[in-house]
C-alpha cells in the first residue's frame, strides 16, 4: 500500500467523468478507478450483495485486485462463512483481503463506555468500531470503491458514480450506483458469486448481530438496520 498526499480532482473535473461513465457498465467504472488509480485504489468489502458482485468484477479485470473488510467483532457467523468461501472460491492471497478492526476490544469498550454501547448510543459505537479501522485504511489510498446504490434509501439517492469524499478525503468510485437489486443478482446468478446466505433469510442489508434484523418484502430494504432508533447510516457514507 503506498501512502499519498490525495489531490481534490475540481467539481468539473468530476463533473466531465461522471458525465461520461453515466451509461456505462460498472465494470468499466472498475476500469476506469484500476486505470487512473492503479495500487492507489481499494474496494470497500462488507460481503453483502452489491460487495460480492464487485469482488468478482474487480477480479475479473485485475486478478490481483486488493480489498478490506471492516470487523467489527459482531459480524454474522454467515458474513465470516461467506468471506471464507470467498477466499477459497478466487484463491486469494493473503494480501489481497485486507481485515480491519476496532482499536478497542469489545471487552475494552465496555469497560470504557459501558455495556452494550449500541442500544445506548450506536453512532458512537459505529464511530469506534467501523469509523475508525475505516479513517486508518482509507488514508493510506487515494482512492476507494464501494457498492452503494441510489435506490438502497433516500440518503444515498443523489450518489454520483465518482464523487469525493469530504469526509475522508479521497476519491470515491460507487460503480452500482445505478443499479437496482434485480441487477445485482442477474449478475451474482449468472456468474455463480459466492454470496451471504443471510440474503435467502430476508436480510437484504447485513450490518452487526446487534443491530440488523430481517425485513419483510416490499420493506424499505434498509428497514432492518438500527430498527429500534432512528438511525439509519453507519457513517461510512455520508
Amino acid at each position: 500500500m503506498s501512502t499519498s498526499v490525495n489531490t481534490q480532482p475540481s467539481p468539473d473535473e468530476l463533473a466531465a467523468l461522471n458525465q461520461s461513465l453515466e451509461d456505462q457498465a460498472p465494470q468499466k467504472i472498475l476500469e476506469t478507478a484500476l486505470e487512473q488509480y492503479g495500487s492507489r485504489v481499494i474496494l470497500a468489502c462488507s460481503f453483502g450483495a452489491e460487495d460480492v458482485a464487485l469482488v468478482d468484477m474487480m477480479l475479473r479485470i485485475n486478478p490481483r485486485s486488493v480489498f478490506f473488510y471492516l470487523d467489527t467483532d459482531f459480524l454474522f457467523p454467515e458474513t465470516h462463512a461467506v468471506r471464507d468461501r470467498i477466499i477459497t472460491h478466487y484463491q486469494l492471497a493473503d494480501d489481497q483481503i485486507i481485515h480491519m478492526k476496532s482499536a478497542l476490544s469489545p471487552t475494552e469498550q465496555a469497560t470504557q463506555h459501558g455495556e452494550a454501547l449500541w442500544l445506548r448510543d450506536p453512532d458512537r459505537c459505529c464511530q469506534l468500531r467501523k469509523i475508525e479501522p475505516l479513517t486508518r485504511i482509507l488514508s493510506q489510498y487515494a482512492a476507494w470503491i464501494t457498492g452503494i446504490r441510489r435506490d438502497q434509501s433516500p440518503t444515498r439517492a443523489q450518489a454520483g458514480l465518482v464523487e469525493w469524499d469530504t469526509k475522508f478525503g479521497l476519491v470515491k468510485f460507487n460503480p452500482l450506483a445505478s443499479w437496482s437489486w434485480e441487477q445485482v443478482w442477474e449478475y451474482i446468478r449468472t456468474h455463480n458469486v459466492p454470496y451471504n446466505e443471510l440474503h435467502d433469510q430476508h436480510f437484504p442489508s447485513i450490518g452487526c448481530t446487534h443491530c440488523t434484523a430481517p425485513v419483510m418484502p416490499g420493506d424499505d430494504p434498509r428497514s432492518g438496520r438500527w430498527k429500534s432508533s432512528t438511525k439509519t447510516e453507519c457513517g461510512l457514507h455520508r
